[in-house]
C-alpha cells in the first residue's frame, strides 16, 4: 500500500470514530422514549451502532496489517504493485493507463486498479512490449504493454 493510501484509511477511521458519540446519543434519546420492545428508533440506532463498530474493526485490522511500499525500490523492468502501466487493447486499439494498487486503494475512476482483479493478476511480471491475454467474464482481451513507470 502507498503512504497516501494508508493516510486515507487513517482519516476514514478518525471520521468513523467521531461518529461513535453521535450514535450513542441517538440510542440514549431513543431509550428515553419508552418501551424498547416496540421502539423502532432504538432498533435502528442499535443497528447503526453495530454497523459502525464493524467498519471500525475492519479498518483497524487493515491499518494494523498494512505494509507501506517504498516507492524508491519499485522496479519498472517488469510489472509489479504500484507500477503505472500503459497498455493498448488490441481489439479496439484504445490505450488505457492504470496504477496497480491493493484492494483498499482501488478506484477505477482515478485509474487505480486492484492487483487482484483479472487484469491486474494477468499483468503481473510482464514487461514492456509483451502481449498479455486476460480472461475476463466477457471473454479474452489482449493487451500490448506500452510502458511501465512509477
Amino acid at each position: 500500500m502507498t503512504q497516501e493510501g494508508l493516510d486515507k484509511l487513517r482519516d476514514d477511521l478518525a471520521k468513523l470514530l467521531a461518529e461513535r458519540p453521535v450514535i450513542s446519543k441517538a440510542i440514549a434519546e431513543a431509550r428515553d422514549k419508552g418501551d424498547l420492545s416496540e421502539n423502532a428508533e432504538y432498533d435502528a440506532a442499535r443497528e447503526a451502532q453495530g454497523l459502525l463498530e464493524l467498519k471500525i474493526s475492519k479498518l483497524q485490522d487493515v491499518i494494523a496489517n498494512a505494509k507501506v511500499v517504498d516507492e524508491s525500490r519499485i522496479n519498472t523492468e517488469q510489472i509489479q504493485m504500484l507500477n503505472k502501466v500503459k497498455m493498448k487493447n488490441l481489439a479496439n486499439n484504445s490505450v488505457v493507463e492504470y496504477t496497480l494498487v491493493g484492494e483498499s486503494e482501488a478506484n477505477f475512476k482515478e485509474g487505480k486498479l486492484a492487483a487482484t482483479t483479472p487484469i491486474g493478476r494477468a499483468l503481473m511480471g510482464h514487461r514492456k512490449g509483451d502481449v498479455v491475454e486476460v480472461n475476463v467474464p466477457s471473454g479474452i482481451i489482449k493487451f500490448e504493454i506500452l510502458n511501465i513507470s512509477i
